[in-house]
């Protein structure tokens, strides 16, 4: 082959390596741009912690209304239940009774759940005080309107004259009386029943409370439980006939029964 062909031949393919060359960079995509974002946020510490997935009245067991539920762990309570430490409570605490109210979401707490063999009344009832029951019907309770957790005031009634049955006196002898439970309710139907007629009614009374309402109760013809406005509920250090029981001046009326006979006397200033 002569000289110049081979000459033109290799320019021709130079020129073609060129070409190429050139066609590969205006294709090529443009370089990606990084961007500094900065250090990550470290990811969050979860804990299995035991809360409610069903709301439990007051008195009822949590059964199968509990669940274990994943909680950021520094969000998590000392008096929280969690799995780490306690990885057998859901079987555990099924049968545990609410002492009070507890509603769906809300992490389970062993201060509103009543110890293992420890009655319901001696746990929601508040220390120093005591629970005592005392009769009522529908028409000495407010028409049946009295519920649990309603504050009352306890009115004694009696003859003024227990020999010839003349006359009536009536006295309020307890002021701003919580209403624990009437018969064995402890708190408003459920079911949205608003009224229960009930025959017994227990109070939450101070110890000297307990026993006016005990003396009260025998020297009675009726004691009748009169409901409070809630907006009265707050008042405190309201009277009451404590004379009953401390004789401070005041003169009440003794019932005696001996040997079966009843009498009245005078209670001594």
């Amino acid at each position: 082959m002569p000289a110049s062909r081979l000459i033109i031949l290799s320019v021709a393919v130079a020129a073609a390596g060129g070409a190429g060359y050139v066609a590969k960079n205006m294709v090529a995509p443009p370089p990606q741009v990084v961007v500094d974002s900065g250090p990550q946020a470290p990811a969050v510490t979860l804990q299995d912690v035991l809360v409610l997935s069903g709301d439990v009245a007051m008195g009822n067991a949590l059964e199968n209304n509990i669940s274990w539920q994943s909680w950021p762990a520094d969000g998590i309570n000392a008096n929280f239940i969690t799995k780490a430490t306690a990885p057998d409570a859901l079987e555990k605490l099924k049968g545990s009774i609410a002492r009070v109210p507890m509603y769906a979401g809300e992490p389970v707490r062993r201060s509103k759940l009543i110890g293992e063999g420890q009655s319901f009344m001696s746990s929601i009832l508040p220390s120093g005080m005591r629970a005592v029951a005392t009769t009522i019907s529908a028409d000495t309770s407010a028409g049946g309107f009295i519920l649990p957790n309603d504050f009352v005031d306890v009115i004694m009634t009696r003859r003024a004259d227990a020999n010839t049955g003349a006359g009536f006196s009536t006295e309020t002898i307890l002021k701003n009386i919580r209403v624990l439970a009437i018969d064995q309710t402890i708190q408003e139907d459920e079911e949205g029943k608003k009224t229960r007629v009930g025959q017994t009614a227990t109070l939450e009374l101070t110890p000297k409370q307990a026993e006016i309402i005990t003396v009260a109760q025998q020297m009675a013809d009726r004691l009748t439980l009169a409901l409070r406005a809630i907006t009265d509920t707050q008042e405190k250090n309201v009277d009451e006939a404590d004379y009953l029981v401390s004789g401070n001046g005041r003169r009440g009326t003794v019932r005696l029964i001996k040997s079966g006979e009843v009498s009245e006397v005078g209670a001594r200033k």
